[in-house]
């Protein structure tokens, strides 16, 4: 029987899920308060469910971009 690893395949291209507030600390190699204070800048973020909340990774690299300057300055 294969391994979860072996069983993922690649998404078509120009698809990319929302991911969690975890995955995204996993992406970027981030505390979760690290997190917590790009979303208090500005970090877009799609609603998600009832009452939570999920990212668009295009949008934060992009919102990075612009502002990770700013970010840095102040960590």
């Amino acid at each position: 029987m294969p391994t979860k690893a072996e069983r993922r395949v690649p998404l078509p291209a120009g698809l990319l899920p929302l991911l969690s507030q975890k995955e995204l600390e996993t992406y970027y190699g981030v505390s979760d308060w690290t997190v917590r204070q790009w979303i208090e800048a500005g970090m877009p973020r799609e609603p998600f469910g009832a009452r939570g909340f999920r990212f668009d990774l295009d949008k934060v690299r992009d919102w990075m971009a612009e502002h990770g300057e700013q970010l840095a300055a102040s960590a």
